[in-house]
């Protein structure tokens, strides 16, 4: 790490105050990264946002009161907000989804080795999505399985409004986006400039009102489902 760069400041908002412990000591024992404030619900994971201003939230997706999917379309709500990365002992389909819609840019599992989290606060601090194993796949499956018709056909609907206000071009870069491909890919597909490809996905997200790639692929993949 870079001995000027200043250290990744974190808040854990989870109900059991043993976890929030455990995460503390965890992370407090890494140089580059700190925790800056505790909660032990959705509200109070709110305030301390708005208080802090911290660089990652370290969120558990069932609290009391408000849980972790609506603190986090909360705190999203808000301008610069920041990286959320969902944290739980639960693995379902609707949680990884209802996750990443919110706008949370990773989720992994309470059971990932400590090493593993350290690695994916570094990695979503940085803005680079990150989901455990287990939820890939649970992306991928819930992606490509059977839904009923009308939830299908709602579903559709609702995300071909919202992309209906792109341009071509920015159409051309959310396709490209969903395809997993990084700026530089996308300017080469495109041919156009990295630059160019960075103002267009500054475009997206101003149009489509999303906070990350990973809101704009799903977004994508719904309207072509």
């Amino acid at each position: 790490m870079d001995s000027e760069r200043k250290p990744v400041r974190v808040v854990i908002a989870d109900d059991d105050q043993l976890v929030r412990m455990a995460l503390r000591l965890v992370i407090d024992g890494e140089p580059d990264l700190t925790v800056v404030a505790e909660a032990a619900d959705g509200n109070a994971a709110v305030i301390v946002v708005d208080e802090q201003r911290p660089d990652v939230v370290l969120m558990d997706v069932r609290m009391p009161g408000l849980d972790g999917l609506g603190a986090t379309r909360e705190i999203l709500a808000r301008a610069a907000p920041p990286r959320v990365l969902m944290l739980t002992t639960f693995d379902s389909d609707d949680l990884v989804l209802g996750a990443l819609r919110a706008g949370a840019l990773g989720f992994v599992l309470k059971d990932t080795p400590p090493q593993r989290i350290l690695d994916a606060v570094r990695a979503v601090a940085d803005g680079s999505p990150v989901l455990s194993p287990a939820a890939t796949a649970r992306v991928i499956a819930a992606a490509t399985g059977p839904l009923s018709s009308h939830a299908r056909d709602s579903t559709r609907r609702a995300a071909r409004e919202r992309l209906s206000a792109l341009t071509e071009r920015e159409h051309e870069t959310a396709r490209a986006i969903a395809d997993g491909l990084g700026n530089p890919e996308i300017a080469q597909r495109l041919n156009i400039s990295v630059a160019t490809v960075k103002a267009h996905t500054g475009s997206l997200f101003s149009k489509l009102a999303v906070q990350n790639r990973v809101q704009i692929a799903l977004l994508v993949r719904d309207a072509e489902e």
